[in-house]
């Protein structure tokens, strides 16, 4: 790390000017190809759903895509009104001319005859493209609109819902990312009590994420990444990026006031903190890749996202941040700190009093306190253990929508199933098969939760038949999910004769499959991110018992930050508040994308704590003293960077989107509870309790594992003979590594 530290200082112009160099390069690729190509393609091979609509492709090949709906209201009189329906005709009639529209079904033909309401007062059309939402333009998609809401009058309503239409509802999230850069900006100000320091963490976070960004945008031309994605991935960038900077620049400010030279400064800032930012962004990174895993497409889009944005966070804090301090050398301090240093000569570095006061607290009463965090931790966990993963549908969307208005429309003239029908799929080889769907058509009529259903004129030819479910509850509802299960394991085999083959599909049944296909994978996810993150550890700090620790703290946080959220948008404690609806199904994709997250964060966070307290361990070979120097020194940085991740993370809770919401939140109350609970109470005591067992690796495990430091080279340990001593037994020590990590 020196070699690299001194040469970007001393080129300090040339590291600069070769990353706005990279910026605009990765602008102008973006630029060359087209923009960002995002998908939310679902990869579920071998599912009931994909096989309905690889049916539906294969026979209809028009009709085959998303649908989207168009529905009428008439604020007074009827919309069968011929006045009304020669203006909704003439409307229909061109929008089915709109590029990617595969067809349209009239609420007055007679094949649309169930969309009319029984008062007459509310119909809807349903428009069908040609390919799947996420490869539809976006153009084509607002001229739909544009012609519906030609019809808009003071007596008539015209809103539109499905999925298709929600892509023009997707929110900004700039105004989120500004107020949590804004509140990065005042955190690091009381911090540092220094605009120039203050501002070091904010020019490198931005330039990662906008290098980020761009690079993610280029991504979605070669594999398919949703657009959750980018919104995501800036969360972890604003708040990795701020915090790695953070944590090398205070280190910097405190070899300054040490009296080193603003170069040796920041030598030491980079063979210290810039070591255990390589090790963090690496436990980051390690999480996220573990999405790539579960071999869903949509997650491996995200995952390889998020790591993209913490590489870069990495680079920028181990290159532009020595840059940085040569142009700015000593103005890292502020004007009174800088009389103080000129006047008073260097000084140690300020360890807080009331952290120092807290450590010896704990030290003290380890047992007690770990109860009662332990108690905290698992009680706001019990809401966890009855999470329900699904998809919420468009009446969690905010009011103001067109989707939700359309949602409510439907809801209140047709009931909450219109919004989500289930699409039966049927291969019609035979005449016999031809008789038992017909059959089946006729005793799904009969079936609790079924509110209708639609059947449509049958091909001429044709060997693949459909029919339309409408189930009496909504999408999201439970009811509608055991509704599946019962037509799938109950009624439909019992009418499969004569070669027929009925898949239930349509986009309530792949909502449904991918939980069910997540869900089954979730236990080696967990195990495979747990297994690396502590062979992380292991490597940085040679002991097992931190690695084992921190994984059991880590869970604990992402258990209570599941805790919270299911109770907030499952059970609707405070949902409708924040915007998101009512109580729901947590979406499927949260569990693996949060516990990513959360998993690789809080590592951060014990890389951080974990290595002040091996560096003082290894010159004082003292435990308990290692330990509350250690949190002393770090617990008000770690408690500052906590605050700004959960500025950042509560900034994107409001900006309109629900499985954002919920990402948000969860991961926001984990990293509070994580830095107030786990690095202030548990860890701490965890590590007064074991003694010098923290420090215990087997030596035939030492031997295999390579040795790298995170610490850095450091002066010569004050007393290397201290590292082997008062083992607790001759055959079992803790194995120390000299100031070369061997």
């Amino acid at each position: 790390m020196s070699g690299i530290a001194r040469w970007c200082f001393r080129h300090r112009f040339i590291v600069v000017g070769g990353w706005l160099l990279l910026l605009a390069i990765l602008a102008g690729g973006v630029t060359a190809a087209g923009g960002a190509s995002f998908s939310e393609e679902y990869s579920l091979p071998g599912t009931e759903s994909t096989t309905a609509g690889e049916l539906l492709s294969s026979q209809f090949e028009r009709t085959s895509g998303d649908s989207g709906t168009i529905v009428l209201d008439a604020t007074s009189g009827k919309v069968t009104e011929p006045a009304v329906r020669a203006e909704v005709d003439q409307m229909l009639a061109r929008v089915a001319e709109v590029p990617q529209v595969g067809g349209v079904t009239s609420p007055f033909a007679p094949e649309g005859a169930a969309q009319v309401s029984e008062d007459g007062g509310t119909a809807y059309a349903t428009v069908t493209f040609t390919e799947e939402r996420q490869g539809l333009d976006t153009e084509n998609i607002q001229q739909v609109v544009d012609l519906g809401s030609e019809l808009r009058s003071d007596t008539l309503r015209v809103e539109f819902g499905g999925a298709v239409m929600g892509e023009l509802d997707r929110p900004s999230t700039s105004s989120s990312e500004l107020i949590g850069l804004l509140a990065a900006a005042i955190v690091m100000l009381f911090a540092f009590g220094s605009f120039v320091a203050m501002a070091i963490p904010l020019i490198a976070s931005v330039l990662a994420l906008g290098s980020a960004i761009l690079s993610i945008d280029l991504l979605t031309h070669a594999m398919s990444v949703p657009s959750t994605a980018p919104i995501i991935a800036a969360f972890i960038g604003l708040g990795v990026g701020t915090d790695y900077a953070l944590f090398v620049v205070a280190r910097y400010r405190n070899g300054i006031r040490a009296g080193l030279s603003p170069e040796d400064a920041t030598v030491g800032a980079m063979n210290t903190s810039g070591r255990a930012v390589i090790f963090a962004g690496g436990t980051v990174a390690v999480a996220m890749l573990g999405l790539l895993m579960l071999g869903f497409s949509i997650l491996s889009g995200i995952g390889l996202s998020a790591a993209i944005m913490v590489v870069f966070a990495v680079a920028v804090a181990l290159t532009l941040l020595p840059a940085l301090f040569a142009l700015f050398g000593m103005r890292v301090l502020s004007r009174r700190q800088r009389t103080q240093l000129r006047n008073e000569g260097p000084m140690e570095a300020q360890i807080s009093k009331g952290w120092e006061r807290w450590a010896g607290y704990v030290q003290k009463r380890p047992v007690p306190l770990t109860i009662m965090a332990t108690v905290l931790m698992v009680v706001l966990m019990i809401p966890f253990f009855s999470m329900r993963l699904g998809s919420s549908d468009a009446g969690n969307n905010p009011e103001d929508t067109t989707t939700r208005q359309a949602y409510d429309l439907l809801a209140d003239g047709f009931g909450p199933g219109h919004n989500g029908p289930l699409m039966l799929v049927a291969e019609v080889p035979t005449a016999e098969a031809a008789t038992a769907f017909t059959e089946l058509a006729q005793e799904l009529e009969t079936v609790p939760g079924v509110a209708s259903v639609q059947t449509p004129p049958a091909t001429p030819g044709a060997t693949v038949q459909t029919m339309r479910v409408i189930p009496t509850e909504s999408p999201q509802s439970e009811q509608t999910s055991e509704l599946i299960d019962t037509l799938r394991d109950g009624v439909i085999p019992d009418h499969e004769e004569g070669g027929l083959e009925v898949h239930v599909g349509g986009q309530t049944a792949v909502h449904k499959d991918f939980a069910a296909a997540l869900s089954g994978k979730m236990p080696l996810f967990v195990t495979i991110v747990v297994v690396l993150g502590c062979l992380l550890l292991m490597l940085a700090f040679r002991s097992i018992l931190i690695p084992l620790t921190a994984a059991v703290m880590n869970l604990l946080s992402a258990g209570a930050g599941f805790g919270i959220v299911v109770a907030v948008f499952q059970w609707g404690w405070g949902s409708s508040a924040l915007g998101a609806g009512p109580g729901g199904p947590v979406e499927s994709f949260l569990p693996p994308m949060m516990l990513a997250v959360l998993f690789g964060l809080s590592m951060d966070y014990e890389v951080f704590l974990v290595s002040r307290i091996h560096e003082e361990w290894l010159h004082t070979g003292d435990n308990n003293l290692s330990v509350r120097r250690g949190q002393a020194a770090t617990g008000q940085l770690i408690n500052a960077v906590a605050i700004i991740m959960i500025c950042v993370f509560t900034a994107f809770v409001f900006m309109g989107m629900r499985i954002i919401a919920e990402f948000g939140l969860g991961v926001a109350v984990a990293i509070l509870l994580d830095a107030l609970v786990v690095r202030t109470i548990l860890v701490p005591a965890a590590m007064q309790l074991f003694g010098k067992w923290n420090w215990y690796l087997p030596g035939w495990l030492d031997r295999i594992l390579p040795h790298v430091s995170v610490e850095g080279p450091s002066d010569l340990l004050a007393a290397s003979g201290r590292a082997h001593a008062s083992a607790p037994a001759d055959d079992q020590r803790p194995v120390l590594t000299d100031k070369h990590g061997v």
